[in-house]
């Protein structure tokens, strides 16, 4: 059974850092991608950052380059994002989502579309003051 468990959300000062984690289970294949979002009040989602675990690519939305990282550990089993210089409008629920097989190769796979993503985690509140 494929399980996503994110971790690491709270509430911050505009400025500060936080780091999210998510820990992957039950996948079977190396094939992967991971996928953050959010989703701010009244707002719709939009795709963070993205990670394919076998060739480490990554991909970001213009609203996350230069101030979010996504990575992952060497076995895979957590993929995190390193939010820094956070502003009020980052605040929102982060979700992780996986994809799984070749197919997020292909050219079809949007990394930052969550109709690319087949499974979800449950989401971490990030709150960001000003």
């Amino acid at each position: 059974e494929v399980q996503l468990v994110e971790s690491g959300g709270g509430l911050v000062q505009a400025g500060g850092s936080l780091k999210l984690s998510c820990a992957v289970s039950g996948f079977d294949s190396d094939d992967y991608a991971v996928g953050w979002f959010r989703q701010a009040p009244g707002k719709e989602r939009e795709g963070v950052a993205c990670i394919r675990f076998t060739d480490g690519n990554t991909f970001y939305a213009n609203s996350a380059k230069g101030r979010f990282t996504i990575s992952t550990d060497n076995a895979g089993n957590s993929v995190h994002l390193q939010m820094n210089s956070l502003k009020p409008e980052d605040t929102g629920s982060y979700v992780c989502a996986a994809s799984i097989g070749s197919h997020v190769f292909g050219d079809r796979f949007r990394p930052l579309s969550a109709i690319s993503y087949e499974f979800w985690g449950q989401g971490t509140q990030v709150a960001v003051s000003s």
